[in-house]
C-alpha cells in the first residue's frame, strides 16, 4: 500500500540500477509496513527546473495507509531525503516530497479494498 513516486530531472541513464528494489526496503523500513506491499515508482527524464536551473531536483509523494503524521514524517524526510540524495545526487534542498495519508477504504487492492480485507480496521 505504501507507494513512493519520485519524478526528476535526472536522466534515467543516471538511475542506478538497484534503486527501486532499494527504495522500497527504505520505504517498508521508515514506515514499519511490509515490504510486500511497497511500491516505488521513477519518473526520470522530466523536463524539470528549480530555482531556475537545471540541476538535479525532484519533487515526490509518499503515500501510506497510516505512519504518517507531523512527527512522523520528520523522521520519513530524513531517511528518504538522505536515500535520494545519496543514490541520485539530488540535494535535500532540491526536493520537497508530499505527504499523503489515505483511508484503507480509498485504497484498492484485491478487487477490493484495504478497508475491507483488514476488516474495517
Amino acid at each position: 500500500m505504501p507507494h513512493f513516486r519520485l519524478e526528476t530531472n535526472v536522466p534515467k541513464s543516471k538511475i542506478p540500477s538497484g534503486f527501486l528494489k532499494e527504495t522500497c526496503k527504505v520505504v517498508a523500513k521508515t514506515l514499519g509496513k511490509p515490504e510486500s506491499y511497497c511500491v516505488t515508482t521513477v519518473v526520470p527524464d522530466a523536463i524539470m527546473s528549480w530555482s531556475g536551473t537545471d540541476e538535479p531536483c525532484g519533487i515526490a509523494t509518499l503515500m501510506s495507509i497510516g505512519q504518517l503524521g507531523t512527527e512522523q514524517n520528520k523522521k520519513h524526510a530524513k531517511v528518504l531525503h538522505d536515500h535520494v540524495e545519496k543514490s541520485l545526487g539530488i540535494p535535500n534542498s532540491r526536493l520537497y516530497i508530499h505527504f499523503i495519508d489515505a483511508s484503507a477504504a480509498d485504497v484498492g487492492y484485491q478487487a477490493t479494498t484495504f478497508h475491507e480485507i483488514f476488516g474495517g480496521k
